[in-house]
């Protein structure tokens, strides 16, 4: 995820849950149980979606 991100120039704030407790938190209080998870502006996107990416980024 990082490298594609990184590849089509897009800055972007990682988040560790393991490491992370209130990124887990986050995670869980909005209902999400999985990774990865990308945040586009009001998007959510579970798991690695490219084409979903590709269209809003």
């Amino acid at each position: 995820m990082k490298e594609y991100l990184s590849d089509k120039g897009t800055e972007f704030t990682e988040k560790n849950i393991q490491t992370d407790a209130s990124a887990r938190k986050e995670l869980m209080k909005k209902g999400i149980m999985a990774v990865p998870v990308v945040q586009v502006d009001e998007e959510t996107i579970v798991g690695f979606d490219k084409a979903k990416l590709d269209e809003l980024l």
